[in-house]
């Protein structure tokens, strides 16, 4: 026995571990039994049922957007561009 589990611990956990095996045991034939009953039954064929009609939208949902944001764009002073090509350049490494 553990030195540091108490005996209420190590006979709580000997009581889930015998449980789950136990559980998984009848899992195992459940799935099993069922497994054989639908290979030796004949699967019935099933009548051909139309289509749901597709929902356009939803109502509580506002419509999506056709098309993107506008782009902006804005022209920089001589001044701007040169201080971003010497950012560009200082990033770099001066090549």
């Amino acid at each position: 026995m553990p030195v540091h589990l108490t005996p209420t611990q190590l006979t709580a956990l000997t009581v889930l571990a015998v449980a789950s095996v136990a559980w998984l045991l009848v899992l195992t034939r459940v799935l099993r039994r069922i497994r054989i009953r639908s290979a030796a039954a004949p699967h019935p064929v099933l009548p051909a049922r139309p289509a749901p009609p597709a929902l356009s939208a939803l109502p509580a949902l506002p419509c999506q957007r056709q098309t993107g944001p506008h782009q902006e764009a804005v022209e920089l002073t001589p001044a701007e561009k040169a201080a971003f090509a010497g950012l560009v350049r200082q990033l770099d490494g001066g090549h």
